[in-house]
């Protein structure tokens, strides 16, 4: 069965995603331990979360 349009609209923001997060990954070595921190604070408090729309993804 082929995806709908939507469905691959939603795939091309998972790829921007997964653009996103390399980007951060590049960066983190540039950051020092104080920065890393706020940055993984930042991230934990973030809504919603990558766990969240997994969730969302896989509930029935």
């Amino acid at each position: 069965m082929p995806l709908s349009g939507e469905a691959i609209r939603t795939m091309n923001y998972v790829d921007d995603i997964a653009v996103t997060l390399r980007r951060i990954l590049a960066v983190l070595p540039t950051l020092n331990a104080e920065e890393k921190q706020r940055l993984a604070d930042h991230f934990a408090k973030s809504e919603p979360s990558f766990e969240s729309v997994l969730s969302a993804v896989k509930a029935k």
